[in-house]
């Protein structure tokens, strides 16, 4: 599944740089994740680079966009053309 940034967002932009696939970008009142692009790190890291970073804890896995391992390295060979 996607990951989505929560309300609780302090607008830190630690987060935008460590995502693999460029997912991330700064919305009009917190930084946002496009869940087309979001891979949770699958592909390019063991665990999610935004929610590693996120000093609020505010990256969460998306209860509204469930993907499983496979389909998320499926994405991440898509995005990646690898």
């Amino acid at each position: 599944m996607a990951f989505i940034i929560t309300e609780e967002c302090i607008n830190c932009g630690a987060c935008e740089p460590e995502c693999p696939n460029q997912a991330i970008t700064a919305g009009e009142e917190f930084y946002v994740i496009d869940p087309a692009k979001c891979t949770e790190c699958v592909g390019h890291f063991d665990a999610s680079q935004c929610a590693a970073v996120c000093p609020v804890e505010a990256c969460v896995q998306d209860p509204e966009n469930k993907e499983t391992k496979d389909q998320l390295m499926d994405k991440f060979h898509k995005l990646s053309g690898k």
